[in-house]
């Protein structure tokens, strides 16, 4: 086995040129992999370090052939495998190796590390036991030691190991961070500040443990400490791009202006680091001051720094990825993100259930519907297992007042949907009976006067800004509610975890989020006898259902608005169609579906009353979607709105809904302006919305079970315009009369349901008989 041939490789190495080097190596050994031991073994270690883990693979695999007895090979095959992250093939490369050195420590170590990235504590605890042993003063190892206690649940021992870590060498970073992990698990966020105190008093310079200590701020729900805290790093240190990264991370809830400020430092200061693009892009996508549709186009443009095309985008990445692109139509580059179960699943894998709502839109077969609910069900027993180390304190009964003691939880109770359609069931309950509480984590500044209206109706009305989950839970538990009511899902800072810790003996989900949110502490789900799916395998909780109506239609949220009374036909000569639902909800197929419809209409319009409408991005998109329909560009008309939107509603003739997922608060929005709208009925709740509004205002003949019916209904009205000028006219009459417009006897009919389940759930012994 002559190096001559290697002699050239050997050269461009000590001319310092190790590309060429590489190169020349790897020229050689497709010709003849067999080579010297000494050169697999150098040549693999080189290749390793320079993190060129896939050939480091490829060559090891080729060595082993030749000398498979060599301990030093299986080892490092099995450490670029781990660095692959395909860690079942590591574990059979490490444990190769460990046949041919028992008692190699670095075997060892690397079979336990690969052990703790599976999260299988015991395989852990056994590798890294054996090593200590052997070395007991080797901080690594007992930190090694330590993660595999906490992937067992032995969080003592986990705890009691980093500590020990940590004393042997106060400057392993990871070992600190480790202990505050794991003091955080068993005792909360506030348990473990005086963890990084002490970290940061033995390592003063690390950047890692001042972020992790105000990130540890943050995830307490102390945002305005962590806020200040932040700031004294700013004053301290100077211009650093991870300070105004956090800075604003931290404030960007509730001073969205000056968290864009500091985010956009951060990029300035470190524009390679994806973290702070995403952040800086997410914010801006969510930006409502100013030009709402730039700030949106700018968001993408940042976004594309971090996508790289072919190469999947992790969770968090994602997450911001998709919120923004859907936004603008651009399905070519949804498609590419993934399946509906890849992206689902890699969602629920990081517990990102915040991320689903945009998810549901994405449903297309009865496979993905059931696959949906199971997301949920999987993400639910993720969180209980989290809770479940950290209980909450359970008072004991309290007096009788003969009262039924009713929570309501969302931090929506201010100016927004949720507040308006809630709003009849703080007007209307009698007080002899029921006493009603509710809880807001709003990080907004300023009580606005729905919340305030809400405050003065209610019997106790507790804001908490600042506030964690686990803390929340416990303010809540000691209310001794007899059954809580989320509102809000996970949607933008509801707290839906807070349900898991079951802080009242009977919990329900109503109106923010449409789909089983997946807690088995959810006992029930509101809906009625349209909005409930029929196939109950569909839903998670078992349904309470409401006689008529899941909502109501309170004036606060529906005013007198003025209607033109002719219709636009009559007005223009063209019909017009419209809609003001939210991007997240369409898809490639459904707007194609609208095009259809319009081109199906002799010269007929579509009209997006939408802030996206002032984007290039979004008008490019759709319109070449619509044109692909034979609909040309100047029949589509894009109206940049927000908050602005209802007047709109005049120069609509008719309004086609979204699909799979349907309106709500638009679809009351248009039938309350005299416009009627057109759905497609699906499955699933958040697939039946709008069929219980239409089916409650007497409009049942335009809910369509089919595209093709869907597209029929909408030609039929089309070609009534005597029945729009009569709607026109006599919709908000209907709505008024029906059971969206009772808003008494909506209240009436919804307290009644909520007696019952408490009566029932006190039959059964799950709330606790009166002191």
């Amino acid at each position: 086995m002559s190096m001559e041939r290697f002699a050239q490789a050997e050269a461009a190495f000590k001319a310092g040129d190790a590309d060429q080097g590489i190169a020349l190596t790897e020229a050689q050994l497709e010709i003849d992999s067999k080579a010297p031991l000494a050169l697999y073994k150098n040549f693999g270690g080189l290749l390793f370090r320079k993190q060129l883990f896939g050939p480091t693979e490829r060559w090891m695999r080729e060595a082993v052939v030749h000398y498979p007895r060599d301990l030093d090979l299986w080892n490092l095959l099995g450490v670029a495998l781990r660095r692959l992250e395909r860690h079942d093939e590591a574990l059979k490369a490490l444990l190769q190796a460990e046949k041919l050195g028992p008692k190699s420590a670095a075997v060892l170590s690397n079979k336990g590390n690969v052990y703790n990235d599976l999260r299988n504590g015991p395989g852990a605890v056994d590798a890294f036991t054996k090593l200590v042993r052997m070395q007991p003063t080797v901080a690594e190892y007992q930190r090694g030691l330590g993660r595999g206690y906490w992937y067992s649940g032995d969080l003592d021992k986990a705890q009691m190991r980093f500590n020990l870590a940590a004393k042997l060498k106060p400057d392993l970073i990871d070992a600190w961070l480790d202990l505050s992990g794991v003091v955080n698990d068993r005792h909360g966020p506030v348990e473990a500040l005086p963890v990084f105190d002490r970290a940061i008093a033995a390592n003063p310079e690390s950047i890692k443990l001042r972020e992790a200590k105000g990130m540890m701020l943050r995830r307490s729900g102390k945002l305005r400490e962590a806020e200040a805290y932040f700031t004294e790093q700013l004053a301290e240190h100077g211009d650093h791009a991870w300070i105004h990264y956090n800075l604003g991370g931290t404030i960007i809830d509730y001073d969205r202006r000056r968290g864009n400020a500091h985010l956009e430092k951060a990029v300035e200061l470190d524009p390679d680091k994806s973290d702070y693009r995403l952040a800086l892009a997410e914010s801006l996508g969510r930006t409502r001051y100013g030009d709402e549709s730039e700030h949106l186009e700018r968001a993408y443009e940042v976004l594309k720094g971090v996508i790289v095309e072919g190469e999947p985008l992790a969770a968090s990445p994602l997450k911001v990825a998709m919120e923004i692109i859907v936004r603008l139509a651009d399905y070519d580059r949804i498609d590419a993100m993934g399946s509906f179960s890849e992206i689902g699943n890699r969602w629920i894998d990081s517990g990102r259930h915040t991320a689903m709502l945009s998810h549901l839109a994405r449903v297309r077969t009865p496979q993905d519907r059931l696959e949906l609910v199971g997301m949920h069900r999987r993400w639910g027993e993720k969180v209980d297992i989290a809770v479940a180390k950290w209980p909450i304190r359970r008072p004991g009964p309290r007096p009788d007042s003969g009262k039924i003691r009713v929570g309501f939880m969302s931090s929506d109770l201010r100016a927004h949907p949720v507040a308006y359609f809630a709003m009849p069931l703080f007007q209307h309950y009698d007080r002899s009976r029921f006493e009603i509480y509710c809880y807001s984590y709003y990080e907004g500044e300023n009580e606005d006067p729905t919340q305030k209206r809400i405050t003065e109706l209610v019997d106790v009305f507790r804001w908490r800004k600042d506030i964690g989950d686990h803390d929340a839970a416990q303010m809540i538990a000691d209310d001794q509610l007899d059954m809580l009511i989320e509102l809000g899902g996970s949607t933008h800072m509801n707290k839906i975890t807070v349900m898991a810790f079951k802080p009242a003996p009977l919990q329900a989900s109503w109106l923010g989020y449409p789909h089983s949110a997946g807690l088995a502490a959810i006992d029930h789900l509101i809906l009625d006898p349209y909005v409930c799916p029929s196939n109950l395998d569909l839903v998670i909780e078992e349904p309470l259902k409401m006689p008529k109506s899941w909502i109501a239609m309170g004036e606060m949220a529906f005013p007198e608005r003025p209607i033109t009374e002719t219709i636009p036909q009559t007005r223009n000569g063209f019909v017009t169609i419209g809609t003001a639902n939210n991007p997240y909800k369409y898809s490639r197929d459904m707007v194609r579906t609208w095009a259809r419809v319009t081109a199906a209409i002799p010269d007929s319009r579509f009209m997006f009353v939408r802030p996206e409408s002032g984007s290039p991005s979004f008008r490019k998109n759709i319109t070449a979607l619509f044109e692909a329909e034979g609909v040309a560009a100047e029949r589509l008309r894009f109206e940049d709105v927000r908050g602005a939107h209802m007047p709109f509603y005049n120069e609509m003739d008719f309004s086609l809904d979204t699909f799979p997922q349907t309106g709500g608060t638009t679809t009351c929005e248009a039938l309350w302006m005299g416009v009627p709208v057109v759905t497609l009925v699906g499955e699933t709740m958040f697939e039946r919305l709008s069929y219980s509004i239409l089916t409650n205002a007497g409009l049942g003949d335009l809910c369509a079970h089919s595209e093709e019916a869907f597209v029929q209904a909408a030609l039929n009205l089309a070609n009534d315009p005597a029945r729009r000028q009569e709607l026109r006219t006599g919709l908000r009459g209907m709505l008024k009369a029906s059971p969206l417009g009772q808003t008494q006897q909506f209240a009436t009919d919804f307290y009644e349901m909520i007696k019952g389940a408490v009566d029932r759930a006190k039959a059964a012994g799950k709330i606790p008989a009166a002191a």
